[in-house]
């Protein structure tokens, strides 16, 4: 038996592996909502696909006393309707987010600017506010990656020897390792439509993905959300087997500011995991 508070990539990540191991795994949100950072409908599909599976997930909780004993844990709790409740584990993981580690820097006695999250300050070129001193990675803002940290450490040693350089932050792909996987780069939907601007969506199930169902990976789909007026691909979203090798199109599309025309009229060899995107697109 596992708990496990907080589902976060990191929480559900180790909590789909042990329940395939099979462990009995129980989450704890304390958030209303599920995959918040997600595009909602990929949202809804990975908890129907975790239920399925028998991972238990509450959400609205709030945790309160947690006691340690040599049979496991104890974690006292109230639920999402305001009832006490309790959760008996042999083994608890507490994965409520992470924090910059700048603890100890020293930043203040050389005048390092850090924020009230000890997020080191710098700008869209990962300059901070004392001369010929730059950052980047965790301790910096945006996602806490490792694929961004190193682009970021490009794009700083490029401009250290004077040359040009940049991170696109608008397309930074995102991976969780589940199962299914869940990839996206760039706007969800619901961002899309909060900012106004008139854009459409279109979808492919890979259970109709010749080369899913041979694997025997048939859940999940590929969704592509595009402007209305120029075509201009915002995001990609997927949950379905290999999504994170998948999204690497949708990246390099995105990076080049492609329609979903391209995508489109690009030739995926058939049958392919990839002829999702294409088809969605």
């Amino acid at each position: 038996t596992l708990g496990l508070i907080g589902s976060g990539v990191i929480g559900l990540e180790m909590g789909s592996v042990w329940r395939r191991l099979g462990a009995d795994v129980t989450v704890l949100e304390a958030l209303p909502t599920f995959l918040g950072a997600v595009d909602e409908q990929i949202a809804k599909e990975a908890h129907k696909a975790f239920t399925k599976q028998g991972l238990k997930i509450e959400l609205g909780v709030k945790v309160g006393e947690v006691k340690s004993g040599h049979g496991g844990v104890s974690v006292a709790y109230t639920n999402a309707k305001g009832e006490a409740a309790k959760l008996d584990v042999e083994r608890l993981i507490v994965s409520i987010g992470r924090v910059p580690n700048t603890i100890g820097l020293n930043a203040e006695a050389v005048g390092l600017m850090l924020d009230q999250r000890g997020v080191i300050v710098v700008d869209d070129d990962c300059r901070t506010n004392l001369a010929n001193v730059w950052a980047v990675g965790d301790v910096v803002r945006g996602p806490m990656l490792a694929h961004k940290g190193k682009e970021e450490g490009v794009m700083v040693g490029d401009l250290v020897a004077g040359l040009h350089s940049e991170v696109n932050y608008r397309a930074v792909p995102s991976v969780i390792y589940t199962a299914p996987e869940i990839a996206w780069v760039g706007q969800t939907e619901e961002q899309v439509k909060a900012s106004g601007r008139d854009y459409k969506v279109g979808s492919f199930p890979f259970m109709a993905s010749g080369r899913a169902r041979a694997m025997e990976a048939p859940a999940g789909f590929c969704k592509v959300v595009a402007a209305k007026d120029d075509d201009e691909i915002l995001g990609v979203h997927i949950i379905g087997p290999m999504a994170g090798e998948l999204s690497a199109e949708a990246v390099l599309a995105m990076e080049h500011s492609a329609s979903t025309e391209d995508p489109q009229r690009t030739m995926h060899a058939h049958p392919t995991l990839s002829e999702a995107l294409h088809e969605a697109a």
